[in-house]
Formats: C-alpha cells, structure tokens, sequence
C-alpha cells in the first residue's frame, strides 16, 4: 500500500532498555536512579532511570499469578557496545535504596519464626535462636535494624537439627554479623 512504512531507521547510540518492573517495586524507584544491566552476553553496563510509566498494566506470571507492572525507561550511561541490540534480554538491577556502615546479614541466615524474622547466633558454642528487626534487604544481605550487634556470628542456612541450644562448630557459623 502506498504510504505504508518499509524501514524504521534508529540511532543505536541513543539506545533506551524497557523494563518490565512490579509496581510495588516501580513505587520505591525514582528518575535518574542508578541502575545496572547484565545477562546480555557482555560485560555490566551502567544506565540510570529514565522515565516511570504512569500506568500499570496486568500480567500473568509463569506460575499462574495476575501482576501489575509498570514500564520502567532506562537510558546507558555510555554509548551501546556494537554487540547489544535491539529485542535483547538484559537484566536490570535498579538502585532503590543505598545506605553506609549498615549491619547487615546474609539473608541465607533467616528465617520466621512465628510472624518475626529470626537468625541463630553463635554464642559460647551454642546455637541461640534470637528474633530480630530488619529493613531494607536484597537477594543477598539484609540490613539488621535490632537484635543482632556488630561481630555476632551467625549461621547460614541452618538444617533442620539446628535449634537453640544445640552445640555447633566454626564450620556451622562462618557467616558474620556485618556484610562489606
């Protein structure tokens, strides 16, 4: 048809990433947020937030579950590698919150206990299960607001036969009380 468009023509040096983000993660995020994308099949690239789409649309996850999400526009901070293209999967890692000289554990020593957070601690060689506070956490550490101090040895990813009381060794309780 006459006037139908044949070539779309871009500038891959003003590549922009859209990131399909859960609105209550989109809620947390501001614009010109620091931000990381990787898993492209290169090296980390450093981007900020561009835009916040204002409108959340429904998505069905792979398990089954309806999900608001929300656009999220990110802009590179240097011009594309000629390898990244357009339609490639990237993983986004969004700065939402950053904090100094925080206490923070392994999330791989918590665990419920009841409807509080819980962590053993190593003291005198026993394991003590202590119930704590934390804030604001990641896929690896989590910040610890109350319960545990600064140098406290606690055990990561404790089985089923530890409980409090129980006598452990060094090799039970490697993980430490603050994360770098």
């Amino acid at each position: 048809q006459a006037g139908t468009p044949i070539v779309e023509i871009g500038d891959p040096v003003d590549m922009k990433i859209v990131a399909d983000v859960l609105s209550r993660d989109a809620v947390r995020m501001a614009q010109g947020a620091e931000a990381t994308l990787a898993g492209w099949g290169g090296p980390d690239l450093a981007a900020r937030v561009e835009r916040i789409e204002p409108a959340a649309v429904t998505q069905v996850s792979a398990l089954g579950i309806e999900e608001q999400r929300v656009e999220v526009v990110l802009s590179l901070a240097a011009p594309p590698p000629p390898a990244l293209g357009h339609g490639f999967r990237v993983v986004a890692r969004i700065t939402v919150w950053q904090g100094q000289d925080v206490l923070a554990i392994p999330v791989g020593a918590l665990f419920r206990s009841g409807a509080d957070w819980a962590t053993f601690v190593v003291t005198q060689g026993r394991a003590v299960e202590r119930r704590i506070t934390i804030g604001e956490r990641n896929e690896e550490y989590a910040e610890v607001l109350d319960g545990v101090a600064q140098g406290d040895a606690v055990i990561v990813h404790p089985g089923d036969t530890v409980v409090s009381g129980v006598r452990v060794t060094a090799d039970a309780a490697q993980g430490q009380g603050a994360a770098p």
